[in-house]
């Protein structure tokens, strides 16, 4: 059909896969830092206190002394292109674009900080795609990841004239895919060190225990992919839960805490991997692979190794691939 001369311009019809992450300060420094926390710790996926009891603690004590802190962490492990988080996150969409075809655009986006989700979403669409996937790389499924992720999403679109259609990538947590990428990358990190570890240690990032008492399956989820990761390299898993904060109890049992004690038990030699990230981040390379090496050292010892995430490996890019595939099946053209 011929459209008439005054017709406004339209894009031809694609599809966007748009990757989600959690997000990261703009520069490893205290203001950038404050802008972060500030957006990230006022999501009230994130933090479910009631507001008024909140705000003020975080607008107060928090945002007064934590971003100088977490600034000198971050800039421990910041890379020429940015944080490790965003630059990881940037190279998986990279290797991806063109994987599905030339009609299909891989873009990524950020919960907090940018590029920002309604941003992107803006983009993508302006480009074309009445479809879009949009995939929080959360393994675990968890209200103050994956589902916070979506919410943003949605947001943006409850604002949007002409919506795209949607999908989401659901938890992947035991897809055979990923506990096979695991265990390739685990096994070709192990054969590079100079030790056999004693033991290795699966750390989660940690969440309130009253996150699983609600309902939240993360806990389970965790368990469930250390099992399988486990069974996949035949030796059992120690499974721990990192990154406490305030007073609340957390899942158990704690990195900082394990890690301190395996050398009173036995255990000179360990290696960490972290089954519960997509990419490395600050938890990863400074809290583990820095603090976590300190803390195992000083209690006795001997061998401390940090196993990488999946990022943008070869491994990691099938993976992907393989779980964006399928979650793309009836939209794609036929191979």
């Amino acid at each position: 059909m011929i459209r008439p001369a005054d017709h406004p311009p339209v894009a031809a019809p694609r599809i966007g896969v748009l990757l989600i992450n959690l997000g990261t300060p703009d520069a490893p420094d205290a203001p950038a830092v404050r802008r972060y926390l500030k957006e990230f710790l006022s999501d009230r996926r994130v933090v479910e206190i009631p507001q008024l009891i909140w705000q003020p603690i975080l607008r107060g004590i928090v945002l007064t002394t934590r971003p100088k802190k977490s600034a000198h962490a971050y800039a421990q492990v910041w890379r020429p292109d940015g944080s490790p988080l965003a630059a990881f996150t940037r190279l998986q969409a990279a290797a991806l674009n063109g994987a599905f075809g030339p009609d299909v655009i891989v873009d990524y986006a950020m919960r907090y900080g940018q590029p920002a989700i309604a941003d992107r979403i803006a983009v993508l669409k302006g480009q074309g795609c009445e479809r879009i996937l949009l995939a929080p790389l959360y393994p675990q499924y968890c209200g103050a990841t994956t589902a916070t992720a979506n919410d943003a999403a949605f947001a943006a679109l409850a604002k949007m004239r002409w919506q795209p259609a949607v999908r989401t990538l659901p938890p992947y947590h035991d897809d055979p895919a990923y506990i096979a990428a695991l265990k390739a990358s685990v096994e070709g990190e192990l054969a590079k060190l100079g030790f056999a570890p004693d033991a290795i240690v699966a750390s989660f990032h940690g969440m309130p225990q009253r996150t699983l008492d609600l309902g939240d399956p993360y806990h389970c989820q965790c368990r469930k992919t250390a099992r399988l990761l486990g069974e996949a390299l035949g030796r059992e898993l120690v499974v721990t839960f990192q990154s406490r904060f305030g007073r609340a109890k957390w899942l158990e049992p704690a990195t900082d805490a394990t890690l301190a004690a395996l050398p009173g038990s036995g255990i000179g030699k360990v290696a960490v991997v972290a089954p519960g990230f997509s990419v490395d981040c600050l938890e990863t390379l400074e809290e583990i692979a820095l603090r976590g090496r300190d803390s195992f050292v000083q209690a006795g010892g001997t061998h401390f190794a940090y196993l990488p995430c999946l990022n943008d490996s070869i491994e990691g890019i099938a993976m992907l691939k393989k779980l964006l595939r399928t979650q793309l099946e009836g939209w794609l053209s036929p191979l």
